[in-house]
């Protein structure tokens, strides 16, 4: 089990696990062992997540969601294909994380009337800045 919250895990079997040989160093080795890790997890099909959580997932990772609704993970930051399997795991947990917390809704807010008396004044030393440009020219 992935465990993301207290009440919410995602069971491992959910997860479809590929293996492929890492690019970088490595030497010799780097030739024989498969250590980059691709996790897929079908998004769109499983009932684990709430709707709103799964619908937050697919808008905030939608460049890692295949047209098939899987999401895509891929690791190969160590040597060791282990390590890379839980960085996936790790990255999965913590974009879940985000996408159960409910955005803030933006509140909508006047400008004070000194902010507003400010810009005018602005607006008219600018405006007389340029009228006396054109007198200059004339």
């Amino acid at each position: 089990m992935l465990s993301i919250t207290p009440s919410l895990s995602i069971p491992l079997t959910e997860f479809v696990w590929a293996y492929s040989r890492s690019g970088g160093p490595g030497g010799q080795n780097v030739n024989k062992v498969a250590s980059k890790v691709e996790l897929r997890w079908n998004l769109a099909a499983s009932t684990i997540l709430p709707p709103i959580v799964k619908d937050r997932l697919f808008a905030q990772q939608k460049n890692r969601i295949t047209t098939e609704g899987e999401l895509l993970l891929t690791s190969q930051l160590t040597r060791d294909q282990e390590k890379n399997r839980q960085n996936c795991l790790d990255k999965l947990a913590e974009m879940v994380r985000r996408a159960t917390i409910a955005p803030v809704p933006r509140v909508a807010t006047k400008p004070s009337r000194a902010s507003n008396r400010r810009r005018l004044t602005a607006k008219k030393h600018a405006a007389t800045r340029r009228d006396t440009r054109k007198v200059s020219e004339e």
